[in-house]
């Protein structure tokens, strides 16, 4: 007979088979790193030198003037650190503003970020994807197909949609289907070409992500089966579960069952109607990595906490949530509520029958472990996305590169012209509500808007007005590091709880958020629509946050659900019982492990 070590050895062997056998894959950016730099037409990029208009710069030193980094050669050092994973190439990388020394006070552009006392962000996690991971793919054998490029009408649309959706903060989900504000989105955005049947040169991989004509039911959700039926918010981000001890129902409260404690399922209230980064001083600031995270503010009194009820709740959630949060907490609660496991699980029949539970394996502890436990080599494999492949710049630094290039036409500024031609009427919108935020910065800062000098006045402000002070993250757009997180989470849910299984009564929020409402109780929900829906609203709210596009949504859960499934391949050697589990895909169809 084999020893124990010699039986762990073939099985680790084994594992690592499935492993190295994968297909090789090719990692592929979009081009617009290399499209904007060296061109020596200078009606396109600065004078010949690398802009780098559409990529990641956020923290190096910015110019005033256009807002494109100071000097080009910051940006290949920035590179080099990211290829060599070598700390001391990143601390050779300059980060602030132009001129700024280390351990010296710095002199920040904007009223706001003098308000405070403010430092620089460091770039987070960059090496991430240099790591080496003893399980599941590694985070170089899964990629993402190439991003949107800045002159492609999939990208003027997503642009386009964050700017509506910035709009829309303050409106009720329950209100969606009626407000006057959330139509009047709608109808701009069809507008545009690639919401219409207009034929479009695409790949593959833009052909699946096209939408196509919105309508009430389908715009600002996910793309997957289920995410489009029923309530906006997922019931898991919503109902509760009986309370231990049976003496109360605390589907209502949003109470769910956390062994003897409870959690609630209720969000910090941000102040309504007040955005961020809305003056061109106050974004320089943020481009130069001006660290103003928890500047925000919140709501007191009866209205401190409530249920998720508007975008802005959804944007405060993902602002601060752990990062399998959302999950974990679906998962208590399906166990809670008592959901069974996918059929080909063993140990589901009558203890008379089985003469055995699962608990260690195939059990609740099983798959509470396993669903945090794909989480971080997902953001693992984003990273090198993020930093490694695509450098894709964030939102709020394209709206900047709009705003200066509608108000200065200068040359190097013009690679985003046909963009903000395309969103004109949107951009009038978004003008108009800058200058109302910024009449209110004027009075709180005390500074006079009959000071010409005064940066909160002007008209033509054409930036994305910001969920959060400090903007976006520091480190680039696509992939997205919630979304892939939601993708691999998700999955291992799907794979482990029967995802037909229809749930109970769903609810959703009052208009004022303040106790959930039954709906259609024609309505069948069901796991695998309610999990999919859920990774949509935790990745599609960092989009109402301003801070990530829909493609970073759309192929980011596509990345995780590889990651989760791999993992699965390799931990379904080390069990000795003869089982099956059945897992849906986002794009449809099913995996069987």
């Amino acid at each position: 007979m084999e020893s124990r070590k010699e039986q762990a050895l073939k099985l680790r062997n084994a594992a690592a088979q499935i492993a190295q056998s994968r297909l090789p894959i090719q990692h592929q950016a979009n081009g617009d790193e290399l499209r904007y730099r060296f061109n020596e037409d200078p009606t396109t990029v600065r004078g010949g030198k690398a802009s780098h208009i559409a990529n990641y710069t956020k923290g190096l030193p910015h110019e005033e003037k256009d807002g494109l980094i100071s000097n080009p050669n910051d940006y290949q050092q920035f590179v080099k650190g990211i290829d060599s994973g070598n700390p001391r190439d990143f601390q050779d990388t300059p980060l602030g503003p132009k001129g700024s020394l280390p351990g010296q006070p710095i002199e920040w552009k904007s009223k706001f970020t003098q308000s405070v006392d403010t430092n620089v962000r460091a770039w987070e996690s960059a090496g991430a994807g240099l790591t080496f991971d003893l399980e599941g793919p590694d985070a170089q054998s899964v990629t993402m197909p190439p991003a949107p490029t800045i002159d492609s009408d999939e990208y003027i649309a997503e642009v386009a949609e964050l700017y509506e959706m910035s709009l829309l903060r303050d409106v009720p989900f329950a209100e969606f289907d009626s407000h006057p504000d959330v139509a009047a989105a709608t109808a701009r955005l069809n507008n545009l070409t690639w919401f219409q049947n207009t034929p479009l040169p695409l790949t593959d991989a833009a052909r699946a992500r096209r939408r196509g004509y919105l309508t009430p039911q389908n715009v600002f959700r996910g793309a997957a089966f289920g995410n489009q039926v029923g309530p906006y918010l997922s019931q898991f981000l919503l109902r509760g579960t009986p309370e231990l001890g049976g003496d109360k129902d605390g589907v209502l409260d949003g109470l769910v069952a956390y062994g003897a404690t409870v959690f609630t399922n209720k969000v910090r209230t941000a102040t309504p109607h007040r955005d961020y980064v809305t003056t061109w001083q106050w974004w320089i600031d943020v481009q130069n990595g001006a660290d103003l995270r928890r500047r925000e503010t919140y709501e007191s009194g009866e209205q401190k906490y409530r249920f998720i009820t508007t975008p802005r709740d959804l944007a405060t959630y993902v602002h601060y949530d752990a990062l399998y949060q959302a999950y974990l907490n679906a998962c208590l609660s399906m166990l809670a509520i008592g959901v069974p496991f996918d059929p080909g699980i063993p140990f589901q029949g009558q203890d008379t029958f089985d003469h055995q539970q699962g608990f260690a394996h195939f059990g609740g502890p099983h798959i509470l472990s396993l669903v945090t436990e794909v989480a971080t080599r997902a953001l693992k494999a984003v990273r090198y996305q993020k930093f490694n492949v695509h450098r894709r710049t964030r939102p709020e630094a394209i709206a900047g590169h709009i705003h200066q290039w509608r108000n200065t036409q200068l040359p190097s500024l013009a690679p985003v012209a046909r963009l903000s031609d395309k969103i004109s009427d949107t951009l009038h919108k978004v003008s108009l509500h800058n200058q109302a935020q910024n009449q209110r910065y004027a009075a709180e800062l005390g500074a006079s808007c009959h000071d010409t000098r005064n940066e909160f006045t002007g008209e033509n402000i054409y930036l994305l007005p910001m969920a959060f002070p400090e903007g976006s993250p520091m480190h680039p757009s696509y992939g997205a590091g919630h979304a892939t997180v939601a993708g691999a989470c998700v999955t291992i849910l799907k794979a482990f709880f029967d995802h037909g299984y229809v749930l109970p009564q769903p609810y959703a929020v009052s208009r004022d958020g303040t106790q959930l409402e039954s709906v259609d109780h024609g309505l069948s929900l069901s796991v695998e629509g309610e999990l999919n829906k859920l990774a949509a609203n935790i990745a599609i709210g960092r989009n109402w946050a301003g801070v990530h596009f829909y493609t970073d949504y759309y192929e980011s859960v596509r990345l995780g659900e590889r990651i989760a499934l791999g993992i699965l391949e390799e931990q379904k050697l080390t069990y000795g019982e003869n089982f099956s589990m059945t897992v849906p895909l986002f794009d449809g169809g099913s995996v069987r492990i």
